[in-house]
């Protein structure tokens, strides 16, 4: 039986090229590493779809098991988890991030 918080969750990754689960808004980040998630993708003009796991408590409890990653945030691309903040600041420092949302076609070259 599929677990109706993974299949959730599953929906939200796949309607959108790019998922950002935060805690927090863009516009009011809940924690330090939610806000450089956000700082990160708006540096490099990414549009993103996020989620506020302070207002879902399944969703919070839920992500963690989908991705077997402990921490929010987790970013999602093309329905595949690219990771947390310490992941995202490596692959943005080292140019990997926006070439990947290139590649994917979310951001122009």
């Amino acid at each position: 039986m599929t677990d109706p918080v993974h299949a959730r969750i599953s929906d939200i990754v796949n309607s959108h090229d790019v998922v950002l689960f935060m805690k927090g808004t863009p516009l009011f980040p809940q924690c330090g590493f939610s806000s450089r998630a956000v700082a990160i993708l708006e540096r490099i003009g990414a549009p993103f779809e996020s989620v506020d796991v302070l207002q879902d408590q399944e969703i919070r409890q839920g992500i963690k098991g989908y991705s077997d990653w402990p921490t929010i945030p987790q970013l999602y691309v093309k329905g595949e988890f690219l990771g947390g903040s310490d992941i995202m600041m490596e692959m943005y420092e080292a140019g990997e991030l926006k070439q990947l949302l290139s590649e994917q076609g979310v951001i122009a070259a």
